[in-house]
């Protein structure tokens, strides 16, 4: 017998309990699924098909677990940090240029946190230990995707899962041992590169010298040896060469090493210095910086927020741009694709960004040659 909160009606020749929102009281949740299903997507219902019955539906939610998700709750999206301090990443128009960025691609293609999607943003603030904890928490909420930026969050994220996809925004991906191939990662891991090889550093040594052009002595501020990471190759020796430019390194695995890396620097003065783009570089931008500017030491660095933070010179990739494009692999897994199917995409635009303030506060003439070349110039 049906109960006070519902109806019986004959279908058939058969009587059937039904409740008020006109589902078969036995079978409410298939029901309330296939309903909801119909109301978003209209006569898109399993091939166009009602389904013959709940049951039916059940199986298929539990062998689909990207149409189980549509029926029962939002995706969600996690992007990690390993220093943005959090307050900044957050909201529909964060502080933080990079998170910006993201959230703004992912607008674009028609995912708007909060509406279709949720956006869960962690930091570890400076502090990569607290990295493991965190991904442990976005993995068990859990998240359908995870976006890392730099290799401390993508190795840790690769520890955490090996199950839900991972956009990494890194060095070489392939080196660290996160991919199989650039074209095919394999795996849960797909991502984006800012590093464009050992002939980066190469370009970067000609447009420094192009800027000092009395520079003969360039130090390398660069990790020891970390896999995955610029390195000084052949194509830097050459060009050192050419350019009549004896190198060296001041090398810097950890925070801790700076103090050492610059009292080195400060005895054995080079003429100017020149930056990789790992992330204990990115780190410690700050510092780094700032010693330059105390020192009065020309620098060229690999990414353009050194240069909006107060370094004279960067040419490379923009992270802005990257965390934009990463937002097309979301979009691409969320509607279905497997990361490891999604080749890795490697950086082809690269911008000089020259700070005049700095140049002028170092001394320093920049000449036309080197201004008609730039893509930014911030005065």
């Amino acid at each position: 017998m049906a109960n006070a909160s519902s109806k019986a009606i004959v279908r058939d020749g058969k009587t059937i309990s039904q409740s008020p929102n006109g589902c078969p009281a036995g079978a409410q949740m298939a029901c309330l699924v296939e309903m909801r299903l119909r109301t978003n997507e209209g006569a898109r219902v399993i091939g166009r098909r009602p389904l013959a019955s709940g049951a039916a539906l059940l199986w298929l939610l539990a062998r689909s677990p990207a149409l189980a998700q549509r029926a029962n709750r939002l995706p969600r999206v996690a992007r990690i940090s390993t220093e943005a301090p959090l307050a900044e990443m957050v909201g529909p128009d964060p502080i933080n240029r990079e998170a910006r960025a993201f959230v703004h691609g992912l607008r674009d293609l028609g995912w708007v946190d909060g509406r279709n999607v949720i956006i869960e943003h962690r930091s570890a603030e400076g502090r990569p230990e607290r990295l493991p904890a965190l991904l442990r928490e976005l993995v068990d909420l859990p998240v359908d995707v995870i976006v890392t930026g730099g290799t401390a969050a993508a190795l840790a994220a690769k520890r955490a899962t090996d199950t839900t996809p991972i956009v990494a925004i890194g060095p070489d991906l392939v080196a660290l041992g996160l991919a199989g191939s650039l074209a095919r990662p394999g795996a849960n891991v797909t991502g984006l590169t800012f590093y464009a090889g050992p002939a980066m550093l190469a370009k970067r040594l000609e447009l420094l010298k192009l800027a000092v052009p009395a520079a003969t002595r360039v130090a390398i501020v660069r990790p020891r040896a970390v896999p995955g990471q610029p390195n000084w190759g052949p194509e830097t020796a050459a060009a050192a060469g050419a350019l009549g430019v004896v190198l060296s390194v001041a090398g810097v695995d950890g925070p801790e090493d700076f103090d050492a890396a610059f009292a080195a620097l400060s005895r054995n003065r080079p003429d100017a210095i020149l930056c990789t783009e790992s992330p204990v570089i990115i780190g410690n931008r700050a510092r780094i910086i700032a010693f330059a500017a105390r020192e009065r030491l020309p620098a060229i660095y690999g990414l353009r927020l050194f240069a909006d933070a107060g370094g004279l010179m960067s040419y490379g990739t923009d992270l802005a741009e990257t965390e934009r494009r990463a937002a097309l692999y979301v979009d691409k897994i969320l509607k279905g694709s497997k990361p490891g199917e999604l080749p890795i995409d490697q950086p082809t635009r690269f911008d000089l960004v020259i700070n005049l303030k700095t140049a002028k506060t170092l001394g320093i003439t920049i000449t036309p040659s080197i201004l008609v070349r730039a893509t930014e110039v911030i005065e």
